[in-house]
């Protein structure tokens, strides 16, 4: 850096503890300079002198001294942000594991898997941009919500494909997801079976609890347990879907009694009951970790970190990511 700079606090950075909004916007400082910096009051937020654990608001300006570390080349990865951005520099951002057989990207909320009515840009055309020497191009083998962010396995060659779509079908890959919903579940951990059936809808295809026995049903299986909690109004459940229908997660919450914060499909409206200031009215779901056998042999495991409209609820609410059970 050549001199101070003054940079104003974005609003999905709400309530985020000054160090760790340091951490974000400049990686390579760690923390002993960081604090030196703030006893001799040249990190000064609106101003004012300010601790490693002050809370940050949107619209508050940084005071960043001169730094001999630089700054993180770019923002975090939005559907927003990636919009006049190329498909191989999107790629590259998004990757959490390359190899030979195997790729693994945390997908921003708001990107579509693949193509479809609205759809403009989805990963499986980003793919393209990726093509080997032989002219293969990236294969998916499963799929995540447009909605919901987090880990994406995806095979580079045609034998990383049929070796990874079978341990899906086999049930020998583990997927856990981080979600927050409304209110608290009286059991804390469990176990959730219903038989789900598709129907279509003005505003796309809805997925409902079915009869055993209904046409076109099929069995979901999905567990549960509580991470955390904010008194009794919003929770932080471990999500570990066993069988993957359409929709699984979003619609087993539901029925639970407490649907995903910010779902604009399952949560139903409730007149008496006011979405959480601060919060963003987004689908507060994440695919947080996968462990996956892996073509070669041994099994790869990937996890994402939580996508700036999250990281924002869980510095209002408190929570410590760190107390998931799954190491970053």
């Amino acid at each position: 850096m050549a001199g101070v700079e003054l940079i104003k606090v974005e609003a999905d950075e709400a309530g985020m503890r000054l160090d760790r909004w340091f951490k974000v916007h400049y990686p390579g400082l760690g923390f002993g300079p960081l604090q030196k910096l703030l006893r001799s009051g040249q990190v000064r937020v609106d101003g004012g002198r300010v601790k490693s654990d002050t809370r940050v608001q949107p619209g508050q300006t940084v005071r960043v001294p001169p730094m001999d570390v630089d700054a993180k080349a770019q923002g975090p990865l939005t559907a927003n942000t990636i919009k006049n951005r190329g498909d191989d520099d999107v790629l590259r951002q998004m990757l959490l594991h390359e190899d030979a057989k195997v790729l693994v990207f945390n997908k921003p909320a708001g990107l579509a898997v693949q193509g479809g009515s609205g759809v403009t840009r989805n990963v499986d055309d980003m793919l393209e941009a990726w093509r080997n020497k032989k002219g293969e191009k990236p294969r998916l083998v499963h799929r995540l919500d447009r909605d919901t962010a987090g880990v994406l396995v995806v095979a580079r060659t045609r034998g990383a494909a049929q070796a990874l779509t079978a341990a899906f079908r086999e049930r020998t890959t583990k997927k856990t997801y981080w979600a927050l919903v409304k209110g608290v579940p009286r059991v804390k951990e469990g176990k959730i079976s219903t038989w789900l059936v598709k129907e279509p809808t003005e505003d796309g295809d809805r997925m409902r609890i079915a009869r055993h026995g209904e046409e076109g049903a099929d069995h979901a299986v999905s567990y549960y347990r509580l991470i955390d909690q904010a008194a009794q109004n919003l929770a932080w459940l471990e999500l570990e879907p066993y069988t993957g229908r359409t929709h699984q997660l979003r619609v087993h919450c539901l029925h639970l009694g407490h649907p995903i914060l910010g779902d604009p499909k399952y949560f139903p409206f409730d007149k008496n009951w006011e979405f959480p200031s601060g919060l963003q009215n987004r689908l507060h779901l994440l695919a947080r970790h996968i462990s996956v056998p892996h073509p070669d042999g041994g099994r790869l495991s990937v996890t994402a970190p939580l996508p700036p409209h999250m990281v924002q609820s869980w510095n209002l609410l408190g929570f410590d990511e760190t107390s998931g059970g799954i190491d970053a």
